[in-house]
């Protein structure tokens, strides 16, 4: 029985790649997470102690990570600063975790010839224009447009350049954005469904046209598992379940599954250089791998995350003050 190193698996998308792979395969996993304020332990409860382990630390630490690759077969790399508004007012660590932390790790694998899969973002690629037919490809150039980008594009080349440079057996994937159980009340998504039920009202970003490709977090795990087991080295696959919608329908499909007006919601400022449109072309990993995605229904989903969150205010309530809070002091 393998065992994986999941990094930052104590956050949202990371949590639920752990819930998933100790459910649907024979692994056993370590996760490294350092707890920020975006990591949560509760994310982790309930998983079986006979093939699961939680290690608080750093992926910038060198030694800490050395003694960890010793005890694994694969890692997978989700740890990441993630949060674009946070990005623009403090770039820095960003930089530290995205670049310095994936160069750590990659060093690591490159010691001990450990399969890596790094996970990475469509943001990446910039974005398109609204009416751009066009979706991206792992042969997009890249054109990131904020400090969080930025450095996730770093990290995705210094994956491509260990792999070419020191031969490390890598992979690579470039994911829409996800919802689902364990997000921080800080997205987009699980923000509208706690201020739902918390009282408060809504709130939709500018114009709301912005249009991001959804996809459930349970689809990614699986894509991922997928890639980690079937992708070629080297290779970078595009992960997406063509679930396209703009911000202003998902806040009021998300009113209406909770059965309040379509309306309900306030407009607040946009956030500086909000990206337009995310749009994923996935054929490659649905026709090399053969991965293809089980929430096709972004409604279905979306009423399953409203569900969740409705049986877990335990889980997101200690959050969500000091989140309205800071969002508050920004006009959001």
């Amino acid at each position: 029985m393998s065992t994986l190193l999941v990094t930052g698996g104590a956050g949202f998308i990371g949590s639920n790649f752990v819930h998933y792979v100790l459910k649907n395969s024979n692994y056993n996993v370590i996760v490294l997470d350092k707890l920020t304020y975006a990591g949560n332990l509760s994310s982790l409860e309930g998983l079986p102690g006979d093939r699961f382990e939680f290690v608080r630390g750093d992926i910038t630490d060198s030694s800490l990570v050395e003694d960890l690759f010793m005890r694994v077969d694969a890692v997978v790399h989700y740890a990441a600063e993630s949060h674009n508004d946070n990005s623009l007012t403090d770039p820095r660590p960003f930089l530290e975790t995205n670049v310095v932390g994936t160069y750590t790790l990659l060093e690591a694998a490159r010691r001990h010839n450990k399969r890596f899969h790094h996970v990475s973002t469509d943001e990446v690629y910039g974005d398109l224009e609204l009416d751009d037919p066009n979706k991206f490809t792992s042969t997009t150039p890249y054109n990131p447009s904020s400090p969080y980008s930025s450095t996730k594009a770093a990290s995705d080349l210094l994956v491509r350049a260990w792999v070419r440079s020191f031969g490390v057996k890598a992979t690579i994937s470039n994911c829409s954005n996800n919802y689902g159980p364990y997000q921080h009340v800080e997205k987009f998504i699980p923000r509208q469904i706690t201020n739902i039920l918390a009282g408060l009202t809504p709130k939709l970003y500018g114009n709301g046209e912005n249009v991001r490709d959804w996809i459930h977090a349970d689809d990614h795990s699986s894509a991922v598992l997928t890639i980690l087991e079937k992708g070629a080295i080297g290779e970078t696959y595009l992960i997406g379940a063509d679930g396209e919608q703009n911000n202003k329908d998902v806040i009021e499909e998300i009113l209406t599954v909770m059965g309040q007006p379509r309306d309900g919601y306030e407009h607040v400022v946009d956030r500086p250089g909000h990206d337009l449109r995310y749009a994923i072309d996935s054929s490659r990993l649905r026709s090399e791998l053969g991965w293809e995605p089980k929430f096709t229904d972004f409604k279905q989903g979306l009423r399953a995350t409203v569900d969740w969150y409705r049986a877990n205010e335990a889980w997101w309530g200690p959050q969500k003050r000091s989140t309205e809070a800071k969002y508050a002091k920004q006009g959001q």
